[in-house]
């Protein structure tokens, strides 16, 4: 009779596909479900700071920080004192700063972009890109951020060396905001005023320089209508220049130094 011995070894091969899996299968860091990325309101109060010392004191809810400069006990910190953290990075640029400037070949290297050493990507090669922004945002995602702002999203508005389109910006901005989401980061829309309307709903929230002093900050209603944070810095009007205006479209604004230290002055 070899009924009982084969129920006995069902029942155990029953047991073992349903058991919970090992530790080792576990990744270490879970990605974080869609439903649960961070979206910032409109008026929400920020800091930028992305030289010097971080001061992590000044009481806002937001703060923009450099993401490879900062760590990951400096976003625990942040956290702690109730803020969000959003995660610095260059996108469209090269910067010859940075511990993976190596890994860029020289063929998607165009023009400087007027910071030094800085020079445009060729967005259109996303098979080489790709793979690089995507471990720029793990890297802020398992530094513990909750959001990404990428920089020098409008490369096709600038003399870069590589003939851009306004299709080829659409692409990599949407794949930009792909990766950041696909990790449960939130992500901004940096300028690339133009092309609002197309990406207001790929993105949670933008961050604008200097849209009073180019009379341009009602470009930005789309998203404060979508119910997203518009985080905004001026450098050389004064805060009573832009500030009234500022409140009425529900900007959330600053004066700040070009060095982007420290020092603000908040409407």
């Amino acid at each position: 009779m070899r009924r009982p011995i084969l129920l006995l070894a069902l029942l155990l091969l029953v047991a073992g596909c349903t058991s919970a899996p090992d530790r080792a299968d576990t990744p270490d860091k879970p990605e974080r479900p869609p439903g649960q990325r961070w979206q910032p309101r409109p008026g929400t109060p920020w800091q930028w700071q992305l030289s010097g010392r971080l001061d992590p004191t000044v009481d806002v809810p937001v703060y923009d920080i450099d993401g490879f400069d900062q760590d990951a006990d400096t976003v625990a910190d942040l956290h702690r004192r109730g803020r969000k953290v959003i995660c610095y990075l260059s996108t469209g640029a090269w910067e010859e700063f940075r511990p993976d400037a190596g890994k860029f070949p020289e063929a998607v290297l165009g023009r400087g972009n007027g910071w030094k050493g800085e020079r445009w990507l060729d967005i259109r090669r996303t098979d080489v890109l790709e793979p690089l922004m995507a471990a720029r945002v793990d890297m802020c995602r398992d530094k513990g951020f909750d959001a990404v702002e990428p920089d020098n999203m409008d490369g096709y508005r600038n003399r870069t060396g590589f003939p851009l389109t306004a299709a080829d910006q659409l692409r990599y901005n949407r794949l930009i905001a792909r990766l950041a989401h696909e990790r449960g980061l939130a992500v901004g829309l940096k300028n690339d005023l133009d092309q609002i309307p197309e990406l207001v709903g790929d993105f949670d929230f933008a961050v604008n320089e200097q849209c009073a002093q180019y009379d341009e900050c009602d470009t930005l209603s789309p998203f404060i209508e979508a119910g997203k944070a518009v985080f905004h810095v001026e450098y050389e009007v004064p805060t009573r220049g832009f500030c009234p205006e500022a409140r009425r479209l529900g900007l959330s604004s600053m004066l700040k130094r070009y060095e982007l230290g420290a020092w603000r002055r908040a409407c």
